[in-house]
């Protein structure tokens, strides 16, 4: 009779090609100078309507934040965004990141390698591997975005 269960047979779609994912460099190198290690994080800023995306490129050694952008979605754009104008300021020996999916994208790690930096990546579940910008995170949230509770995308952008 030709009836038959329905159900999720294996391999069903294609597989994507996965992303290329870089060793950790950071592990027993003493942090010296300016410009040696550069990291990036992406955190959320809830609104009352939706979420709002920051990014931001941070120096290990002065722990100085050197660009930042916000975005309304999670494309790697709005990392180009604050990625160049921190390689208009220098370039750093190691660049480290998350392993997400707009830090291992072409686009992302072209840029990088273009500029023939070091690319190394956290493991995945450890957080203390990018410290600093998950403090600045915890500060920015605290001392501002906690306190103001903002509505809109626009509101939370001039904050």
């Amino acid at each position: 009779m030709g009836i038959e269960a329905i159900y999720p047979t294996p391999r069903l779609s294609p597989t994507q090609p996965m992303p290329r994912v870089y060793p950790y460099l950071r592990r027993g190198v003493p942090i010296t100078h300016v410009h040696q290690v550069w990291s990036t994080d992406i955190t959320y800023i809830r609104l009352h309507g939706g979420f709002l995306y920051l990014v931001a490129v941070m120096d290990w050694f002065s722990r100085s934040v050197l660009s930042w952008a916000v975005s309304i979605t999670l494309d790697v754009g709005f990392c180009l965004e604050a990625l160049d104008p921190a390689l208009e300021v220098a370039q750093p020996e190691i660049f480290n990141s998350d392993q997400g999916a707009q830090c291992t994208s072409l686009d992302f790690t072209g840029r990088l390698a273009a500029a023939g930096m070091q690319m190394s990546m956290a493991g995945r579940g450890r957080a203390l591997d990018n410290v600093f910008v998950a403090r600045l995170w915890r500060t920015v949230k605290y001392e501002e975005v906690y306190l103001k509770d903002y509505e809109t995308p626009r509101e939370a952008m001039q904050g």
